[in-house]
């Protein structure tokens, strides 16, 4: 029997409405295991209700209520940890491992969240003017949304509603259709911990779903993760709806490699960061640019590691790699290694005729590796989000430099080098929102925050971290004149009020 996957609305399981469901597939065996309701806009707008209905009270609650309930809800998180990583490489493919470490990131935020109280505290002047004082304080916003993607559907929520619910705003979460059941989960998971009802609210579906949310009058602000021409389109409905938007794009990652570097190092960094969960991430290295003379074995050296990586089910605790989400990824992705010597790169590892025995009807896709791409090609130019790593040669470190930040992407970025000089310049002069050095996957911790630039990121505000608190809170002045008992009123004075 397929399960379905229905809403979670004012603390309880809705039964979807429309009638419409969308598939969700084993990566691993192509079948489809599960069904997923697609929301109406009156299933939409009753999300919204149930929590603007609860805002009322929960954006009036104390801090220690908020960050004891969250406190409950990430010891629960800990102890389903390994149930969690199962619907997700159920659902999404990635091997359990990856699966595991998702949620060890995801939990990272919460951890931020529970102490909230420290990013909270508003500034005090006291004595600007004889009896006044002026305090700064940070309020919630209200319902605020989030949309996120398939490659990550634990951890990217809880960049979000972690911290939005600790501020004291309520949360309506649309995921992504392709991998929904880790949603529900932590939804149950947060009722279980005594978040009260219409808090934290899920609602499945499509452009339908989205839309609403982006034009509804009570969603006071709306994150998204996902591809630049979604963020984009996200970004500009929901502003011209008036919507604070933190929108977080797509990504071409590279990664300059100067003569001096440990190659091994280089090569062992460049394997783990282009293919790990299968490439689907958005801090994957898709490009690596070689300094000088060394391209040659750097590319000897990447590939020898490449050929050993094992493929297989997420769920054979031998698998290093998964299969990828669906037929029609699997298909795109392989298209632009098909078509990479056409448009004049040298083709070394071709995965796109690799399969599973026993599993051939999987959306499985080998480890590819092109070198001496030109920046023309679409395999260069385009996001691929699959196994695919490009190779790309320069002589010098000027010339990587100027090939990185003439993409349009800004997301993360890393050099690898033993020059200290070196790394310290490229740190200045690289434009990307997050930069590594001789670390291929820069991506922060919970207390700093993750955001690229460019075409990267649409919006003020990066997310999780300071910018996840700046921007799911709104600064108010307050500025207060007590008389002194022992003075007379001053009358009416219609002059200019004084600071002196």
């Amino acid at each position: 029997m397929t399960k379905i996957v229905n809403h979670w609305i004012g603390g309880k399981t809705v039964e979807g409405a429309s009638g419409t469901f969308g598939p969700v597939t084993d990566p691993a065996t192509g079948a489809v295991t599960t069904k997923v309701a697609f929301a109406t806009v009156d299933e939409v707008d009753a999300a919204v209700a149930a929590a603007k209905d609860a805002y009322r009270t929960w954006g009036q609650s104390s801090l220690a209520q908020r960050t004891s309930i969250l406190f409950k809800f990430r010891a629960l998180l800990d102890a389903h940890r390994d149930e969690i990583a199962e619907l997700i490489t159920a659902e999404h493919g990635k091997v359990h491992s990856d699966a595991l470490g998702e949620v060890a990131r995801g939990l990272e935020i919460v951890d931020l969240a529970c102490g909230i109280n420290v990013q909270l505290k508003g500034e005090l002047s006291t004595q600007v003017a004889s009896r006044v004082d002026v305090a700064a304080i940070r309020q919630p916003l209200g319902v605020v949304a989030g949309i996120t993607p398939f490659n990550f559907p634990a951890m990217v929520p809880m960049w979000m509603f972690p911290i939005a619910i600790a501020c004291g705003n309520t949360f309506v979460l649309k995921p992504s259709e392709k991998d929904p059941s880790a949603s529900l989960k932590l939804a149950e998971l947060l009722a279980e911990a005594g978040l009260p009802d219409g808090v934290f609210n899920v609602v499945h579906g499509d452009k339908v779903a989205v839309d609403r949310l982006l034009e509804h009058p009570d969603v006071k602000a709306v994150s998204f993760v996902g591809s630049t021409p979604i963020a984009r389109y996200i970004h500009t409905t929901a502003s011209t709806n008036g919507k604070r938007v933190q929108a977080l794009g797509g990504a071409k990652n590279h990664m300059l490699v100067l003569p001096d570097a440990d190659l091994d190092a280089a090569a062992d960094a460049a394997v783990s960061a282009a293919y790990g969960s299968a490439g689907e991430r958005c801090m994957a290295i898709s490009a690596v640019v070689a300094v000088g003379s060394i391209g040659d074995e750097l590319v000897e050296k990447i590939r020898e590691r490449a050929e050993k990586i094992k493929i297989g089910p997420g769920n054979d605790p031998t698998s290093e790699m998964g299969p990828l989400i669906t037929k029609a990824h699997r298909d795109k992705v392989a298209s632009y290694v098909t078509g990479a010597a056409a448009e004049g790169a040298e083709v070394v590892l071709d995965g796109t005729g690799y399969t599973v025995e026993g599993h051939e009807d999987g959306h499985w896709i080998g480890i590819s590796l092109l070198d001496k791409v030109p920046t023309t090609a679409k395999a260069y130019q385009d996001e691929i989000f699959g196994p695919v790593l490009c190779v790309l040669r320069v002589d010098t470190y000027e010339e990587g430099v100027d090939l990185i930040n003439e993409s349009p992407f800004g997301n993360g970025t890393a050099i690898f080098t033993r020059d200290g000089g070196a790394a310290r310049r490229f740190q200045l002069e690289i434009e990307a929102g997050m930069v590594g050095v001789n670390v291929p996957i820069p991506v922060p911790v919970g207390y700093h925050s993750f955001g690229g630039w460019k075409d990267s990121l649409f919006g003020d505000h990066h997310i999780y971290g300071n910018d996840g608190t700046h921007f799911y809170t709104r600064g108010k002045v307050v500025t207060t004149r007590w008389p002194d008992p022992s003075e007379a009123p001053a009358g009416v004075d219609l002059g200019f009020p004084r600071n002196h």
